[in-house]
């Protein structure tokens, strides 16, 4: 009987990488807390130490212009009458 791959999510491989980085627990310990192989811990921890100022060096969300909602509502209104009146005048022609 073939066994299928787990798959971790990102949030639970920073976990336990940030775990290991601790080093409060060894990473036998760790394996069978989070029932993952300690080669597995060691790589999710050197690529969480590689990646790390990637977390930095992206512009934040705060740092994205500010859209003017007022005149994403007035384009809107304009595109809503240009639209009735091409359905009106498609009416009259007969299309």
């Amino acid at each position: 009987m073939k066994k299928t791959r787990r798959k971790f999510s990102g949030a639970f491989k920073a976990k336990v990488a940030i775990e290991a980085l601790k080093e409060r627990e060894s990473l036998a310990e760790l394996s069978k807390r989070f029932e993952v192989h300690p080669n597995i811990i060691s790589k999710w921890k050197q690529e969480f130490l590689e990646r790390a100022a990637e977390i930095f060096d992206k512009k934040s969300l705060d740092d994205e212009p500010e859209v003017d909602i007022d005149k994403l509502y007035a384009k809107i209104g304009k595109l809503e009458i240009e639209n009735d009146f091409i359905k009106k005048n498609l009416k009259k022609i007969g299309l």
